[in-house]
């Protein structure tokens, strides 16, 4: 997609996640001189297979894997630490040299272990799927202005009673919820530990990205997750934190919506989802096991298994609109080679009406038939 005239595209899932973003930013990432992550954390995994090896990257641009890229986690991203150096450690054992090659942005949210304690602690009361790995309790601290930043790791003097308040709350919430309170001293230990390795990646990354294009670099902005998860367009409150659509990836990456010159949607040939909500065209029973069997339906980060169901034309029309798609890539269709009869969903039929929209009210979504 890259051109004389294109030279930053988006990268987005339009459906519940899981399309095979990854696969496509690989493709693009050799041609790319710069690839960005602009929102959600390590709740989402892309799968990257070159040769014989398989690469799972939570946090890490998939365009680590190309010399050529540089990688910049962008101040959307609401960041892992310890999940991070994981990932390079694990990288470099692999002989993955990412010297010099990834950025993080100062500005980006820490995701910490209290963080991790409070999603436990809710998800018991309030069963919504998500990951536990913390995602939303941070981006509800980074829009409630009580989050930690990487750029708060250089204030080493002022890092503990910045901590201490904020542990005082997440403690009372996590009494409140009868869980076990989060340790001050364990969380300062931990930070001591990684702020050595986190600081020097940390930079203005708005100001990278900008410099890159406005130089003629080619720049790829990946997005996680997919359209239907995103907060404000999504199947809510079956959803993530963060805005998932290709709006969110000018924000995220810290450029202007001008700098952007086409958005590529990624759809499977079939519709998967993980954890609850509405999946009009799920395909219970025998059909449901194929589809998750033969597609190899499981988390990469999680493992959880997915649910299954048809094509949905509603889902991939809706997407196209709230993220203003300019391409579509098709994956997995090698799946559906084994049906004898492939249904498509079209159209949804809604309290006795027929309707190509998708509804805003999930109560409405999950009473739909397809048709």
């Amino acid at each position: 997609m890259f051109d004389p005239k294109t030279h930053c595209i988006v990268v987005v899932g339009a459906q519940w996640g899981d399309e095979g973003k990854g696969k496509l930013v690989d493709v693009l990432s050799e041609r790319a001189d710069c690839v960005v992550r602009y929102q959600g954390g390590a709740n989402a995994g892309h799968t990257v297979v070159i040769g014989e090896e398989q690469f799972i990257l939570q946090q890490i641009p998939s365009g680590i894997l190309h010399a050529g890229a540089r990688c910049i986690i962008g101040n959307g991203v609401v960041l892992d630490p310890e999940t991070l150096f994981e990932e390079l450690d694990g990288l470099t054992a692999r002989g993955v040299d990412t010297t010099g090659r990834l950025f993080v942005s100062e500005r980006a949210h820490l995701v910490l272990p209290y963080h991790k304690l409070l999603d436990a602690a809710s998800e018991k009361s309030q069963k919504i799927g998500t990951t536990g790995r913390g995602i939303g309790p941070t981006y509800e601290d980074k829009y409630g202005r009580r989050g930690v930043r990487v750029i708060d790791l250089r204030d080493g003097a002022g890092l503990r009673a910045l901590l201490a308040e904020r542990l005082d709350r997440a403690n009372r919430l996590l009494a409140m919820m009868g869980a076990a309170p989060a340790s001050l001293d364990a969380h300062i230990a931990l930070l001591e530990r990684l702020a050595p390795r986190l600081l020097p990646l940390a930079t203005d990354t708005g100001l990278l990205v900008h410099q890159a294009l406005r130089s003629g670099k080619r720049v790829l902005l990946e997005g996680a997750q997919g359209a239907l998860l995103d907060v404000d367009h999504g199947t809510y409150p079956y959803v993530t934190s963060s805005n998932t659509t290709a709006g969110g990836a000018s924000i995220g990456s810290g450029i202007g919506p001008t700098a952007i010159d086409g958005v590529l949607g990624v759809v499977k040939a079939y519709t998967t989802r993980v954890g609850n909500g509405p999946l009009p065209t799920e395909a219970l029973g025998e059909g449901g096991e194929a589809l998750q069997r033969i597609g190899g339906e499981f988390g990469a980060v999680t493992g959880r298994p997915r649910r299954c169901g048809w094509f949905d034309a509603n889902v991939v029309r809706y997407s196209v609109r709230v993220n203003g798609l300019t391409g579509l890539a098709v994956t997995k269709l090698d799946v559906l080679d084994s049906f004898s009869e492939i249904p498509v969903g079209t159209e949804y039929r809604i309290d006795g009406e027929l309707s190509e929209e998708l509804p805003a009210e999930v109560e409405r979504l999950e009473r739909v038939e397809p048709v």
